[in-house]
């Protein structure tokens, strides 16, 4: 089994750019995952693992074997070496090189009647990341970020998605595109805005269905709102006239649930 116990190994090196740099990630097409459970639902979801790396006084080489079956390359570091790479404060003692997937709209597989969430230039890792747990929990068809402002594979997504970056199926593309998928698909869509709006539980969900959200701070661009079945509001009772994004696509996306019996 190969060993690596520098920093400055030039292989280590690299993966400290795949952690650190968007460009990095998108010239090479591959990405670092960090933690047992997040490498194991990344295999489940389809991605390919490249390399694996573990440090031994924290993981054993029999538990990486029967966490993942398939082939690949197994690299022994040294806790210097885990340290320069690994992105959480807790540490598990195991990392993976992955291939990125191309999340185009054309390889989503839908049901018959689904129910999609799509977000629009959402750009806090930790909201997308909020986001992805709560399509995860709903089980949804699907996840579409339009006009994305976050590359996917950034470490801080990859970490507050707790691997949900890889339970859910996510395609990215424009507005224009998305809006014209779905229509292509005759999948209503729904957008939550403040503007022309009327209370979300008063609409019907159990059709193929597709709730908009938007930034806090901007909401939805004027296309979503002009071009949507309609416009939806979540009635607020306080001061404010907002909520967080995450918890505004869950409360919608348990109302399309209970429509549709959970």
């Amino acid at each position: 089994m190969k060993q690596i116990t520098s920093v400055q190994n030039p292989f280590i090196k690299s993966l400290v750019l795949l952690q650190e740099k968007s460009k990095a990630r998108k010239q090479t097409g591959t990405f670092l995952i960090e933690g047992l459970r997040e490498i194991s639902l990344a295999i489940k979801g389809g991605y390919e693992i490249e390399t694996v790396l573990f440090l031994p006084e924290l993981v054993s080489e029999s538990e990486i074997n029967k966490l993942i079956q398939n082939s690949f390359q197994i690299i022994e570091i040294n806790k210097e070496v885990y340290q320069k790479l690994a992105y959480r404060d807790t540490t598990e003692g195991i990392l993976a090189v992955a291939k990125t997937k191309s999340l185009q709209l054309s390889d989503l597989k839908l049901s018959d009647n689904p129910l999609i969430l799509v977000v629009e230039s959402l750009e806090k890792p930790g909201n997308i990341g909020a986001v992805l747990r709560t399509a995860d929990a709903a089980n949804l068809d699907a996840v579409l970020i339009a006009n994305p402002k976050s590359d996917l594979y950034n470490p801080n997504i990859v970490r507050s998605s707790v691997g949900c970056l890889f339970t859910n199926q996510i395609a990215t593309g424009t507005s224009e595109e998305i809006i014209a998928f779905l229509k292509e698909k005759k999948i209503n869509f729904y957008s939550a805005t403040l503007q022309n709006s009327t209370s979300y539980h008063t609409q019907n969900f159990t059709t193929p269905t597709a709730l908009v959200v938007g930034t806090e701070a901007t909401g939805l661009t004027q296309q979503w709102r002009d071009e949507a079945t309609q416009n939806i509001i979540i009635p607020m009772q306080g001061e404010i006239d907002s909520m967080n994004v995450s918890v505004a696509a869950a409360i919608l996306i348990f109302e399309a649930k209970r429509q549709r019996g959970f």
